[in-house]
């Protein structure tokens, strides 16, 4: 009866994984994102946001006013921001900016504020600023009706959409404490990274909610939500609330479907370290993606409340991300893996920790398969600079980024993986790293020289694809195996074999470093099969074929 729901739950983990992959590849898949932007962390570095947004039920216009702390990293005349110019009667519209309560000179032009500075400025110089603005967010902030019909806000800034309703370094680069003071209708509850301060009505039947974050986020999860929520806490690990966040209509359904998120919170704490965030609210939403790891928000899409308990995979990879993208944030979306790979791998070690080492072979057999597929269409190696992110939400980044980590850890061993893993995370939690920084470690806690690992897996194209046959000498007593490279690119790893005999099972690993070689294993019978890679732990392209 246990393998039997094992294998129930397998499915919808699977089903799930492929439906949030493949929700946020369509949903930007209309959209042209832009390089990194020049402006940002080379030039300033922005400590925080203070962003006082204006809500109405009447019209889609929002008000803001955004304080922004800055300081200069070089020399300067200006300050640029990312904010989107009015198109087609959406966009937003500079109203005024000062600094010292002086006013000063912009220019909104091209989805860029340019601020004249009242004098130049040297680096290491800190200066304050507030922009106020309006208009009608054409993207980032979703402003819609929900599947019962009430309206709804809800942000969605990944990766770099945050510009089209706030004033910001839109930037995984630059990190920032951020505020968050909501004045909507009275009758919505808002939800925010960080803590509640503060919750009062104010004339006009409104209400004004303020939450605050003071860890550094990047932009891409920093977020607001407004609806008509049902709130409950949920449960608590340590002095962290678990609270969900849904629409009213779907309460009690909620209670058993965000269920797992306690023991998830509580099983990444022990593995990674302590939850880096005050609370962790599960918050049914209405946005573009199936799930979007805001940092201590999670936004889950609307149909993920549905009585039936099947979005645990989802809900682990979105709190998996509260360690992997939001507190160790990667230098640019070139190493977006940093933040999906280990969110996908972290998500199969859970399931593995709970369900147990079959469904977590099970798991990695199906992402292989999503390699292989992408792989045989693509020319792009997993750390790949473009220009437009939109390219970067593929198996590369996901599913490769995953089978990366679990051939480390097949490399190095369970304590020293795991050791590394905390250690690179305690090292670049609120900070930001590539996958140069992530290798130092890795080396640095195992004593291992892992260029090779990481040239061939990260930098290169593609994985082995081979054309594997064994064959077995009666008079030699032994099998000889044959493997051959077909990839343009050859690659050296461990290749474990299970030579089944009669009454017991034989396990062969063999170090394959040439594009050709031939590997011979005794065997005093002649094996009633050959099987490479029976625990499915090496990423590769192949099946082992006995000559005749």
């Amino acid at each position: 009866m246990q393998a039997a729901a094992n294998a129930c739950m397998l499915r919808l983990f699977i089903l799930t994984s492929s439906i949030t992959f493949m929700t946020r590849l369509l949903a930007v898949s209309c959209v042209l994102l832009a390089a990194v932007c020049a402006h940002a962390q080379r030039s300033v570095d922005i400590q925080h946001y203070r962003f006082q947004i204006g809500l109405e039920d009447r019209t889609d216009t929002i008000t803001g006013q955004a304080s922004i702390d800055v300081v200069f990293l070089q020399p300067a005349s200006q300050l640029v921001l990312d904010l989107v110019s009015l198109k087609s009667g959406k966009g937003m519209t500079v109203t005024g900016v000062t600094s010292s309560d002086a006013q000063l000179a912009s220019v909104h032009r091209n989805d860029s504020l340019f601020i004249t500075l009242p004098r130049s400025v040297q680096p290491g110089e800190k200066m304050a600023f507030r922009v106020s603005y309006r208009g009608i967010p054409a993207d980032g902030l979703i402003i819609s009706k929900n599947k019962f019909g009430h309206r709804t806000f809800f942000s969605d800034n990944w990766p770099n959409r945050a510009r089209n309703w706030i004033p910001c370094v839109d930037d995984p680069a630059d990190k920032a404490s951020v505020e968050f003071l909501v004045t909507a209708p009275a009758h919505y509850q808002v939800v925010s990274n960080g803590l509640r301060v503060e919750e009062s009505t104010v004339p006009g039947d409104k209400k004004l909610t303020h939450w605050k974050e003071t860890v550094p986020l990047p932009t891409k999860v920093m977020v607001i939500g407004a609806a008509d929520f049902a709130m409950y806490e949920a449960g608590s690990i340590g002095c962290v609330a678990v609270t969900n966040w849904v629409f009213p209509e779907n309460r009690e359904q909620s209670v058993k479907d965000y269920a797992s998120a306690s023991g998830i919170l509580e099983f990444f704490s022990d593995y990674i370290g302590p939850y880096p965030y005050k609370k962790l609210a599960n918050v049914q939403s209405k946005t573009i993606f199936g799930g979007m790891e805001n940092a201590s928000a999670i936004f889950y899409f609307e149909n993920s409340v549905n009585g039936r308990q099947d979005q645990e995979g989802l809900i682990a990879h979105e709190i998996a991300h509260q360690w992997f993208g939001n507190m160790a944030t990667e230098k640019s979306f070139a190493h977006l893996w940093l933040s999906e790979g280990f969110a996908t791998y972290m998500t199969i070690c859970y399931l593995e920790k709970k369900y147990g080492a079959d469904t977590a072979l099970l798991l990695r057999a199906t992402d292989r398969q999503q390699v292989i597929a992408f792989a045989a269409g693509s020319d792009r190696p997993v750390v790949d600079s473009v220009s437009s992110y939109m390219s970067l939400l593929n198996a590369n980044s996901y599913q490769k980024g995953g089978w990366v980590l679990h051939m480390l850890r097949r490399q190095l061993g369970d304590a020293a993986f795991q050791k590394a893993v905390r250690q690179y995370y305690a090292q670049y939690a609120g900070k930001n790293a590539d996958t140069r920084d992530l290798q130092q470690v890795f080396e640095k806690v195992s004593a291992k020289d892992l260029s090779v690992f990481f040239r061939q897996w990260l930098y290169t194209p593609g994985l082995p694809k081979l054309e594997l046959q064994w064959k077995y000498s009666t008079q030699e007593k032994k099998i000889n195996v044959t493997v051959k490279q077909l990839q343009p690119d050859v690659f050296r790893f461990p290749l474990e074999l299970s030579i089944q005999l009669a009454g017991r099972t034989l396990t062969e690993t063999i170090q394959v470093t040439e594009a050709l070689q031939t590997f011979s294993i005794p065997v005093r019978d002649k094996p009633l099969a050959v099987q490479a890679d029976p625990g499915v732990n090496l990423l590769f392209d192949g099946s082992l074929k006995e000559m005749k």
